[in-house]
């Protein structure tokens, strides 16, 4: 079938009311493209534990799009659309928000077209020297020389093409033993803590503040084979939720990995010493470069001196381990 997609551009702000303007209309399903000020603000003040998806998703141009059916019925929509634009573009300055441009635009598009073609641009990669991260519905090469991980993280997931997940990879191969302890906090998707077990980690402790995300890493490690006595997920905060932290601080852990921001590596350097022993390496990523030094400084000042630090265009990971 084919498809309309109306993009009417807005700001995060006026999100809800273009939304709302276009219920009137009829059109319910829509989906909000945020802005890259809002996407900012939701990853430090709301401090969520996000594996950076792709650069893409930061989008400078808020948005509300719109799929419609090319029937019969809905000839003539496009038009209806830009008169109520129109019509609220003129009751901005009562309404009292900013809601942008209002510019509509539409495009032809394929059911298959935008609700799989993304999976075009996510192909195998390789990392370092011991890993391929492959999606489920790719092909690879296993020569046995390299762990290869099966993903399906769905759109909204990091997929290890992002410098952030990439450099987080390579300083796991580096480090990583036989038969290791790991723990991932704000694992995403799974692909880290999943990665070690495939690189030879005895198990893994995978922990989110968002159900969806837990759920894709127990989907990860199911899909790769992994055995459920080897991988535990936690949905929580490891920083306010009691138990989970109790949990979590029963054991020290080989390797502890943080690929998240800025601000929750800050928050959880007073406790990530607790998670470690003599012998153990911290790498944290999702680090934007002009935080870097706030980031060294927490980590100094909780006891951990810093070893290695890797750069990737605009981002920083680091590898450090207790003074």
């Amino acid at each position: 079938m084919k498809w309309l997609e109306v993009t009417v551009a807005t700001t995060d702000e006026g999100a809800d009311i273009v939304s709302a303007r276009l219920s009137m209309l009829g059109i319910n399903e829509v989906s909000v493209v945020q802005g890259h000020d809002e996407v900012e603000r939701i990853m430090n003040d709301a401090v969520k534990y996000w594996d950076y998806a792709e650069d893409a998703a930061l989008n400078d141009q808020p948005a509300v799009k719109a799929y419609l059916a090319m029937l019969p019925e809905n000839e003539g929509m496009i038009a209806k659309i830009e008169a109520s634009m129109k019509e609220l573009k003129a009751m901005e300055q009562d309404i009292g928000v900013s809601l942008g441009s209002l510019e509509v635009t539409s495009r032809e598009v394929d059911e298959e077209d935008w609700a799989n073609n993304w999976k075009a641009y996510f192909k195998p990669i390789k990392v370092g020297d011991r890993l391929t991260v492959c999606p489920t519905w790719e092909e690879t090469e296993d020569d046995g020389t390299r762990a290869i991980l099966r993903i399906d993280p769905g759109m909204a997931f990091g997929t290890g093409a992002h410098h952030t997940t990439r450099m987080c990879l390579e300083l796991l191969e580096k480090d990583l033993k036989e038969g290791d302890s790991v723990i991932d906090v704000g694992c995403g998707s799974g692909i880290l803590s999943a990665s070690a077990i495939l690189m030879g980690a005895k198990d893994a402790l995978a922990i989110d503040i968002d159900p969806v995300a837990t759920k894709i890493a127990a989907e990860t490690a199911e899909k790769n084979g992994i055995d459920i006595m080897r991988y535990t997920v936690y949905t929580g905060d490891i920083l306010t939720d009691k138990q989970i932290r109790e949990a979590a601080t029963r054991r020290k852990y080989d390797i502890v990995l943080a690929n998240i921001v800025a601000n929750v590596i800050i928050a959880l350097a007073p406790l990530v010493p607790e998670l470690m022993h003599k012998d153990s390496v911290f790498i944290a990523s999702g680090i934007i470069d002009d935080r870097l030094d706030e980031v060294a400084a927490a980590l100094e000042e909780n006891g951990l001196s810093i070893r290695e630090i890797r750069e990737g265009e605009d981002w920083r990971a680091l590898e450090a381990v207790l003074k």
